[in-house]
């Protein structure tokens, strides 16, 4: 089969999956949570489904306490998500009191935790300098193994594909669904972009030893024969993930949810990258690179 036919194709199925995220990071962004912007967060847990009668009250009686309260959201049917500026243990215990008089009912506590924005503002510098660090490296690293920038650069577009994808989706998230960017999410972003590259290179090694093998044969069969041989490979071992993902995202805790799903779209778009953006992206810079030469020797 001739994959490399509809590349623009598989080009335009990437943009409108990226587009309307892209829209959402400029217009919203990522909603962060306390580990970035510093803060406290209690969560608390009931026995019975809060209606939106009480919810509306336990909003009223938090909001009368002396804590300035960010926001007070509904975590599930019977959990309740507060969020302040940083505050004592003392207070966080006067705050379940008041929540446990008006919902009469003491709530069991799930987590409370607090950063200071010292913290927070620390943790973005380094988590943008990790992103950085781990693309160079990527990118030398392919750049070194291949001996040809455009494997190196299209193995870092792909891998900004999958990045947009995932930061798009959890933006349209965070402002649809009030879900939250924390540490968990950045160690997903980071090990999507490994399972990303890992993927790519396995075509773009099989694209090299076809060159090798078969230098008279034109570049775009070539990258046709690599994806045939690897696509059946490349979808086994991502369906493996896949389902222990799928698993891990219905069964596990509320506190790895989001990370386990970061985890499944990364794993989704690494496995429809590697074979449908990072491969037509050489065969798009052979074409320049070709239609360059060609002006040259008009020219001449």
């Amino acid at each position: 089969m001739n994959f490399m036919k509809f590349k623009w194709l598989y080009f335009f199925i990437s943009a409108l999956v990226i587009l309307p995220g892209l829209f959402s990071l400029f217009r919203w962004g990522l909603k962060p949570s306390i580990d970035f912007t510093g803060g406290s967060i209690l969560e608390l847990q009931f026995q019975k489904k809060i209606d939106e009668g009480t919810y509306k009250e336990i909003t009223k009686a938090v909001s009368e306490q002396e804590e300035e309260i960010s926001s007070v959201q509904l975590s599930g049917e019977n959990r309740l998500l507060l969020r302040a500026k940083p505050m004592e243990r003392e207070k966080a215990i006067s705050l379940i009191a008041a929540v446990a008089e008006v919902a009469a009912e003491k709530p069991a506590e799930l987590r409370f935790e607090t950063v200071g924005p010292i913290l927070g503002k620390e943790l973005i510098r380094k988590t943008v300098v990790a992103i950085v660090l781990a693309a160079s490296f990527i990118l030398l690293y392919v750049w070194r193994q291949f001996k040809d920038p455009m494997f190196g650069v299209s193995a870092i577009l792909a891998m900004f594909h999958d990045s947009l994808v995932l930061l798009g989706t959890f933006s349209l998230l965070g402002h649809f669904a009030g879900v939250e960017a924390d540490t968990l999410f950045v160690t997903a972003v980071l090990t999507v972009l490994s399972f990303s590259v890992h993927d790519t290179v396995v075509v773009y090694d099989r694209i090299r030893e076809s060159q090798k093998k078969f230098p008279a044969v034109p570049f775009e069969s070539l990258v046709n024969k690599a994806i045939t041989e690897t696509l059946s490979r490349s979808i086994n071992n991502s369906m493996t993930i896949i389902f222990m993902l799928i698993a891990l995202y219905l069964l596990g805790g509320s506190t790895i949810k989001w990370f386990t799903l970061a985890l499944l779209i990364g794993t989704i778009s690494g496995t429809y990258s590697s074979t449908f953006t990072a491969a037509p992206l050489l065969v798009v810079w052979q074409d320049l690179k070709a239609l360059k030469v060609n002006r040259r020797l008009v020219r001449a």
